[in-house]
């Protein structure tokens, strides 16, 4: 089994582990923002540089300093110690809801992790941080994704105007 990087453990289930993001992590996070597939429904659908990568570790960890409890963790395949992809529950920017979310490298998609990682962070974010609602936000066209939130316990709510775009809107409430 390979050595895992450093890095604060959040949770574990069955078959992830999430910790802290570190400096060592962004090869891994280049990796996953360079495909195509997996940037399809992100923003404008254009694919990362190891810069950008770089700078949102920057963010992950201030987000970790500013909001303990929350933000974006990197996911490892516990049986392997493989690098996933990550998951986040954080707070969305100029508002007071707080959003569930993953991005997952394209050859682990279909396995279910994203559901499992999403419903523990639900669950994580209700039973341990004492929070009454969260949100899962996905690009109207990205079915995948809004099967997996409603999976992981989150309910159709419609639309909602998040990012500067319409999104479709899923939410679980405590």
């Amino acid at each position: 089994m390979p050595a895992r990087p450093a890095g604060k453990a959040l949770l574990a289930t069955q078959r992830l582990a999430l910790r802290e993001f570190h400096a060592g992590d962004a090869e891994n996070l280049h990796r996953l923002n360079r495909d195509p597939r997996v940037m399809r429904y992100i923003g404008d659908g254009s694919v990362g540089t190891r810069a950008s990568a770089t700078a949102a570790i920057s963010r992950a960890r201030k987000h970790y300093r500013d909001y303990p409890g929350l933000g974006v963790w990197p996911a490892e395949e516990r049986a392997s110690g493989a690098f996933i992809g990550w998951f986040c529950l954080k707070y969305i920017p100029a508002t007071v809801e707080v959003e569930v979310g993953y991005r997952l490298m394209s050859r682990m998609w279909g396995h279910g992790f994203a559901t499992e990682g999403a419903r523990a962070l639900v669950r994580y974010g209700f039973d341990v941080l004492g929070l009454y609602r969260v949100v899962g936000l996905t690009h109207p066209e990205n079915l995948a994704s809004q099967r997996v939130l409603c999976k992981a316990g989150l309910r159709d709510a419609g639309w909602g105007h998040y990012y500067d775009r319409d999104l479709r809107l899923f939410v679980a409430v405590s």
